[in-house]
């Protein structure tokens, strides 16, 4: 058993370990210098690294990204941010008006065929009242000859349902009695617009056609019973073409017909 009441130290300890006159103490203080001063200089190269890559704060730095910020915000004019025109809400609102004289030879100036022609345009951009014209001589030539052949394909795609059913009614008849029909064009002389409007999202636009025609009806035998073969006849009608002018479909489609003064 030790004992420690004598003032006496356990064995392998000396009372005078820690004494600064101690040769082996002032060693391991020397050590100690040595690596701190290795530590601190060490610090001090990697902290003028970081700095020459880093640089300095100049007080022209850009902020941070913010994903909520205006774009043209936070880009300097090095970027060359191009910035559109911008549009008032009024400019926006209110449609362009139209060229005075807009419709000259198609209508005249202030009548209602002129407004509904307005209508129709501020509506669809893509309205050309001329190539109208062009485009409903063309379908006028078409339905009057694939009426006359019984060309159910044909109609279907240039006529409304309605239309349709009534044109193919007379066709089915036509054929229930074994009766033919022989149509010629020999002119188409005028198509003029008489009324346009625009209906919600539906344009329509309804035109007289005056054309010269060769046509007869034959019966099963063959024999003329209505019209001639021979001869030129005048023939008036007043068809109506109809569009939604908010669909991507740019046809437009015959919705009614009469004769014609």
């Amino acid at each position: 058993m030790l004992n420690y009441s004598a003032g006496r130290l356990p064995r392998g300890f000396r009372a005078d370990a820690a004494a600064p006159s101690d040769p082996g103490c002032k060693g391991i203080r020397d050590v100690f210098d040595i690596y701190t001063i290795i530590f601190l200089a060490l610090a001090i190269f990697i902290f003028i690294r970081l700095r020459s890559v880093l640089g300095q704060r100049t007080g022209r730095e850009r902020p941070p990204y913010d994903p909520y910020s205006a774009r043209d915000a936070r880009a300097p004019a090095s970027e060359k941010v191009v910035t559109l025109p911008t549009r008032n809400a009024e400019t926006m609102a209110r449609p362009a008006e139209p060229a005075p004289d807009r419709w000259k030879g198609i209508a005249a100036e202030g009548s209602a065929v002129a407004t509904g022609l307005d209508a129709i345009a501020l509506s669809d951009r893509g309205f050309d009242a001329k190539h109208f014209v062009v485009g409903a001589k063309a379908a006028y030539e078409m339905i009057v000859g694939a009426f006359a052949a019984g060309d159910r394909k044909s109609l279907k795609g240039l006529l409304s349902r309605e239309v349709y059913d009534g044109f193919e009614a007379a066709i089915r008849d036509r054929e229930a009695k074994g009766e033919t029909v022989e149509n010629k064009f020999v002119s188409l002389d005028t198509a003029d617009i008489i009324g346009a409007e625009l209906r919600g999202s539906t344009a329509q636009v309804t035109v007289r056609f005056v054309s010269q025609l060769i046509s007869a009806t034959r019966d099963k035998a063959g024999n003329v019973i209505d019209g001639s073969p021979d001869k030129v006849t005048e023939v008036t009608d007043v068809w109506t073409f109809a569009r939604d002018v908010t669909a991507r479909d740019p046809n437009w489609k015959l919705v009614a017909t009469e004769a014609g003064q």
